[in-house]
């Protein structure tokens, strides 16, 4: 029997959740960067900076940057450290185009690989990276068992994700920003409403900050936290692997 999983608020299976997913990236591709500015005004690029300030990418460091998008966290890294390995991946095809004209680094290699079923070799990576993605997987405990997998002993997982604000009064607005103003932009903008639509519900249906938290510790992590920005709009995970 197929397993069910939320598109949205949609039942789906783990098949068409993925094909839903991906046409939703194919769809906005073009206009990714944009909207990313747009929806949140530019707090993105505040967020991802703290979050690879947090990474901390050190000489020789091997890194997987999985669900990479356009790339933004890639360049972060390489503004950080020119001379870590990384391995950058995504299932869309559209999406990570965009990544490599962006990206010309001899060091930096470009996958369309599943974050449910990497195909990495075990204990290959010192941090794995993931930004905006982990809502849009199928199998979010499939993912964090793969995450553990290829982190080699000592790595660290770092999940840059949507979350739950703190504050009731923040928290109602947000939620009225989020279901009505989103939408319209993308349709005004993307000329796809419907997408972003998917992007308000699936955050909505996004573990909160100590769901998540106990997730990663029964994928295997240890010293499990979290680092709330924008109060909690944002959150920043991060575990460890012994």
């Amino acid at each position: 029997m197929n397993k069910i999983f939320n598109f949205g608020y949609t039942k789906v299976t783990s098949k068409e959740k993925t094909e839903l997913v991906q046409k939703v990236f194919s769809d906005v591709s073009k206009n990714y960067d944009l909207m990313n500015d747009i929806m949140s005004l530019g707090a993105h690029r505040l967020w991802k900076k703290k979050f690879v300030e947090l990474v901390d990418p050190l000489k020789d460091d091997k890194i997987i940057d999985v669900g990479s998008g356009s790339g933004d966290i890639v360049i972060e890294l390489l503004k950080k450290n020119i001379n870590i390995d990384i391995d950058v991946v995504d299932l869309n095809y559209e999406m990570i185009n965009i990544g490599e004209k962006r990206i010309k680094n001899k060091k930096v290699n470009f996958h369309i690989n599943n974050a449910e079923n990497l195909k990495f070799e075990n204990n290959s990576f010192d941090k794995y990276l993931i930004s905006f993605c982990l809502r849009n997987i199928s199998n979010i405990d499939k993912s964090l068992n793969e995450a553990f997998r290829i982190l080699k002993p000592g790595g660290k997982y770092f999940c840059l994700e949507f979350s739950k604000p703190k504050s009731f009064f923040i928290s109602k607005i947000y939620n009225k920003y989020k279901a009505n103003f989103i939408p319209l932009v993308g349709k005004l903008v993307a000329d796809n409403k419907a997408a972003y639509n998917y992007l308000n519900e699936s955050i909505d249906l996004f573990p909160n900050q100590n769901q998540l938290k106990v997730k990663l510790t029964k994928a295997g992590f240890i010293n499990v936290s979290y680092i709330n920005l924008f109060n909690g709009i944002v959150t920043i995970h991060k575990g460890y692997k012994l």
